[in-house]
């Protein structure tokens, strides 16, 4: 057949393909400066055994019906119709409705399935619940959930302080120093939802350099940044970031060098944080010493650098994934205030530059295609990290931002475009809550793990098998995502799955609204070609669009944002905050009366850190080699693993004491679980901690060593939420603290188990 290449695109860059009938051939945009190597990823997805072939369903709940069973992720699957699966599903869902209520439906989706705004999985799972009579609903992210509740209470609105305020052409030109909490690494800012056309990151932080900027690391991981910025690495102990953010503003205090003048005019609440800073034990750079585990002159040195000149204080989204997670946020925060810049260009306070490929870049002016959204009926909601907690604990109260909820007791989960049992923490206990469900449906395009717990398996299509549109608010080009192969065996679009169901359940034309998927796209399309028309630019329609492959949008100045105008002019613009400045403490938030929360930035000790049993600070980041557990089984991320084992970074030393190897099999557990990762001697890590990316599928076994724990307490392939906790950030945000845990290391004294995390079920 003749190959005509087509543009797509996907969350790490748009892309160019050609297809041949069987291989895929992919090429970066030939606009993208700096693209990712995880795009070799995407020749994989095509035809891999990891394939959902077609409908499948759980032995156990097929030939006995729906209710709570431990044997989900260990029974069998057969193969059925289509037709029999979603006539079984529209009965299933008129039960739970019908007996438990809406509420007892959980959309609990997340929304990385795929660039394209149509075929989004979260968006066309939660409409269908929606139109057909409600769901308890998840709020906020893994990823930022401690930040998205505390910002808006101290700063402003979470995209407009965090997207739209400090920008890398900001940081290229007037930055002297960035002072990097948890560091801005290229790896995570390659990524974007909806799509990044150019990643311009590197460059921008080159241009800094090349300048003059002095950039500075605080990380136990030096890659944290890019290694050509020629940072100053102050290798932090875990967890312990806030200790020094508060050490560092009681020393620019202690020596009259903070901005008085911002203090009164811009903030509320720095006689209390004040207060706290000078009160005993006095949080000044000795205290901070045996905390950090970074010497006191090094501190003092760093408070006089960043005291002078345009100073940039960013926090890592990774410092709040943690317990006491909001902290480091409100202190980066804080210390920017005390400094006295924020709202200046490149300067002041920026939480997750360098984290997000959305970060620090233009706004769109013209509004970008979108899946139309239908008001959920019922108000039942959880934090998103506390699914297991819901499951295990119907009808327990928990705090959340000040107040009181109760758990909902869900009967019928529903999943599509995500995959918890990579995103959640102890998967052992997170296999114990599915257990407790009536009925678990995931759509899936592969067997994850958690398609592998799910009671109906739908085979969905790849973003490779459809046409849609890729677009965000941040990335000027709008990008025709035409179709590249055809569907994997009897895989459909989500769309079409949820047209029929919504359809049998009485609600088909509410869904689809009498639009095909090519008509949605037309559709969507028309919000953005009028906008342009509006504008007098080039407004093609949808068919020349289609043609093209790619249209420029118009982006907004860089003025710096509400940041910006709030410094310029604070009463005329003030911030959405109580008091209309930045809160360095909040009344508001001290009345909540949380024990685990006070009203201003501090350091609280942990309820878990190493010791004598479990010596070792894990650190469980976002991976280099894929987007989350997305292709795990693609060329860039198995080119990573070792014997198809996930990779551990560990010290030299540390290594030495335990008579571990550079390539040896060890086995990384507390008391939660175990797995097992292959060693990779680096001194990039500090001693006493050990770093294994998240994203490797969970493939749980026995564990030699611990059989007592049963069949699941060893994942071979290296997933460290085998060994992650499952607990709250703090009763305000309840965000997950998958970052950091406390483990124990050793070389595994038995042959090494083959990993089938890739290989499907067996099905009959």
């Amino acid at each position: 057949m003749t190959e005509i290449e087509k543009t797509h695109s996907a969350h790490w860059g748009v892309f160019r393909a050609r297809y041949d009938g069987t291989r895929l051939r992919v090429r970066p945009h030939p606009g993208d400066p700096d693209p990712s190597p995880v795009l070799d990823n995407v020749p994989a997805a095509v035809a891999h055994p990891a394939r959902v072939a077609a409908p499948a369903v759980r032995r156990g709940w097929w030939e006995r019906g729906p209710g709570r069973d431990p044997e989900r992720g260990r029974d069998g699957y057969l193969t059925v119709s289509w037709d029999a699966v979603l006539d079984r599903l529209a009965e299933e869902t008129r039960r739970v409705r019908s007996t438990y209520g809406d509420q007892a439906v959980y959309g609990g989706s997340y929304g990385w399935a795929s660039a394209g705004r149509f075929h989004h999985a979260q968006g066309q799972l939660h409409r269908f619940l929606a139109v057909t009579g409600g769901y308890t609903r998840s709020v906020n992210s893994y990823s930022g959930g401690a930040a998205e509740v505390l910002l808006p209470q101290i700063l402003g609105g979470f995209d407009a302080v965090t997207r739209y305020a400090v920008s890398w052409d900001q940081v290229a030109a007037h930055t002297d120093t960035v002072l990097a909490f948890g560091g801005m690494a290229l790896k995570n800012s390659a990524i974007a939802a909806g799509g990044v056309s150019r990643h311009l990151e590197r460059g921008a932080m080159r241009a800094a350099r090349d300048r003059g900027a002095v950039f500075v690391l605080v990380s136990p991981l030096r890659p944290d940044l890019p290694e050509d910025v020629d940072a100053t690495w102050l290798p932090i102990r875990p967890g312990t970031d806030v200790a020094l953010m508060l050490a560092l503003m009681h020393t620019v205090v202690a020596e009259g060098r903070h901005d008085t003048d911002f203090l009164a005019s811009h903030c509320d609440g720095w006689d209390q944080l004040r207060e706290y800073l000078f009160a005993a034990p006095v949080k000044d750079a000795g205290w901070a010493a045996e905390i950090t585990g970074i010497e006191a002159p090094a501190i003092r040195e760093l408070a006089w650098r960043i005291a002078y000149g345009r100073t940039l204080v960013t926090v890592a989204q990774s410092l709040q994934r943690a317990e006491h997670g909001e902290q480091p946020v409100w202190g980066g925060a804080a210390l920017a205030a005390v400094l006295g810049q924020i709202g200046l260009p490149g300067a002041g306070f920026n939480y997750g530059l360098g984290s997000l490929g959305h970060y620090g870049r233009a706004r769109n002016a013209v509004p970008a295609p979108a899946f139309s959204r239908v008001a959920n009926p019922v108000n039942s909601f959880i934090p998103v990290a506390r699914v297991a907690d819901m499951l295990l604990h119907p009808g327990k109260p928990y705090v959340y931002d000040g107040a009181e909820h109760t758990y909902p007791h869900v009967r019928l989960a529903w999943w599509a475009g995500g995959n918890p049992f990579h995103h959640h923490q102890d998967l052992r206990r997170l296999r114990r809550a599915v257990a407790e469900l009536d009925t678990f449906v995931v759509h899936d395009p592969v067997w994850t793990a958690t398609a592998r717990h799910a009671d109906v398996v739908l085979p969905s299509t790849t973003t490779l098998e459809r046409d849609d549109i890729g677009a965000t608010n941040s990335d000027p080009l709008l990008v025709a995502m035409k179709q590249l192969v055809p569907p994997y065996g009897e895989a459909r679009n989500d769309y079409d799955v949820l047209s029929d169901l919504a359809h049998r359940l009485g609600h088909g034309a509410e869904f689809g609204e009498g639009r095909t998927a090519r008509e949605w796209l037309v559709h969507m399309y028309d919000r953005t070609r009028k906008a342009l028309a509006d504008r007098g630019l080039d407004a093609p329609d949808f068919e020349e669009f289609w043609e093209r492959g790619e249209l420029e949008l118009p982006q907004r100045p860089d003025d710096g944002g509400v940041l910006a105008r709030f410094r310029a002019d604070p009463q005329a613009h003030p911030l959405p905050t109580p008091s209309g400045k930045v809160q360095v403490a909040s009344a508001a938030i001290a009345g909540h009366g949380l024990a685990d929360h006070p009203g201003h930035p501090a350091w609280l000790e942990p309820a878990e850190a190493p010791d004598e049993r479990h010596p070792f600070w894990l650190v469980s980041n976002q991976p280099a080699t894929r987007l989350h557990s997305q292709l795990d089984f693609g060329a860039h991320s198995a080119g990573s693993k070792r014997s198809g084992r996930e990779v551990v970074r560990i010290h030299p030393a540390d290594a030495a004491g335990l008579g571990i190897d550079d390539g040896d099999v060890v086995r990384i557990h507390n008391d939660r679980g175990a797995c097992l990762a292959a060693a990779r001697l680096s001194e990039d890590i500090r001693p006493g901690v050990v770093q294994l990316p998240t994203g490797a599928w969970w493939d749980p076994r026995p564990d030699p060593e611990r059989p007592e724990l049963g069949d699941d307490a060893l994942c071979v392939h290296g997933n460290p939420n085998a060994v992650t906790r499952d607990r709250g950030s703090s009763s305000l945000a309840q965000g997950c603290t998958g970052q950091l845990c406390a483990v124990a290391v050793s070389p595994f004294p038995h042959e090494p188990p083959e990993v089938t995390a890739h290989t499907a079920p067996p099905t009959s």
